[in-house]
């Protein structure tokens, strides 16, 4: 049992949770908490389990049976210290990182996607993808300045669509877009400059909703890039939240899918 958070590995763990950069470049990130760690050991994507007495309990309860990965003991005491939660369930899980290609995400035949710039509140990312998932979009690009998608924070908010969701992060952000639109994507980016209500369009086909950053919203090349479209608001309020704009666009995407396939 690792007792000291002087322990190399407790080290280790400590930068991968604490610097984005260390975690890319090691390919790896932490998963905190009972509902993470098992969905990811399902997808045997975890390389290590550090784990309490009670946590490990806790961890094959809900699986069912132990760990198929190495699974290491830490006292409570180690791994709280090491734990970015305030209340910390005992189980963390080393696990790789999957790795996406963008022709492959734009080459889809029912593309369904997110194009995701600036967005730097962790929590409003990981909403987003959490959401993106239970909506049906099958592919995330998201511009270099947007945080980390393995920050803790934002692992946490995923619930566990961070394991599932396609994604990519690009410096080439307007020229992915374009080229999304070239293979018949068409590109629908809420904006406040926008001439046409947003429930007034047909997003049945291949589609793609650009959600800009929280306070200044699209960079001019994006809107230049999309088909701007204003989602309808009542009230003195300019904007909706970010992770909300999301919501609202790619469920209606959703709701339109749905009933297209419902009526055939």
């Amino acid at each position: 049992m690792i007792t000291s958070v002087s322990n190399p590995q407790m080290k280790f763990l400590g930068k991968l949770i604490k610097k984005a950069k260390f975690r890319r470049e090691q390919g790896l990130f932490a998963a905190e908490g009972i509902k993470m760690a098992a969905e990811a050991e399902e997808l045997k994507i975890v390389k290590k389990l550090y784990v309490t007495e009670t946590g490990l309990e806790a961890l094959e309860k809900r699986l069912g049976k132990k760990p198929g990965c190495e699974t290491e003991l830490v006292s409570e005491q180690v791994l709280f210290n090491i734990a970015d939660t305030v209340s910390p369930q005992g189980v963390l899980a080393l696990v790789k990182m999957p790795e996406y290609d963008l022709e492959e995400i734009l080459n889809q035949e029912q593309a369904n996607l997110l194009f995701l710039e600036e967005i730097r509140d962790p929590g409003n990312l990981g909403t987003i993808v959490r959401t993106a998932e239970c909506a049906g979009v099958n592919g995330i690009i998201l511009s270099g300045g947007c945080v980390d998608l393995f920050n803790p924070k934002t692992v946490r908010a995923t619930m566990g669509a961070v394991f599932r969701m396609p994604f990519v992060y690009t410096e080439q952000f307007p020229a992915a877009m374009e080229t999304a639109k070239k293979k018949g994507i068409r590109v629908f980016g809420a904006h406040l400059q926008g001439t046409r209500d947003f429930f007034a369009e047909d997003y049945r086909g291949k589609t793609a909703f650009v959600i800009g950053n929280e306070a200044k919203g699209m960079s001019p090349a994006a809107a230049e890039a999309s088909f701007l479209v204003k989602i309808p608001m009542e009230g003195g309020s300019e904007s909706l939240n970010a992770s909300v704009a999301a919501a609202v666009m790619m469920y209606e995407a959703y709701r339109q899918k749905r009933r297209g396939k419902m009526e055939k």
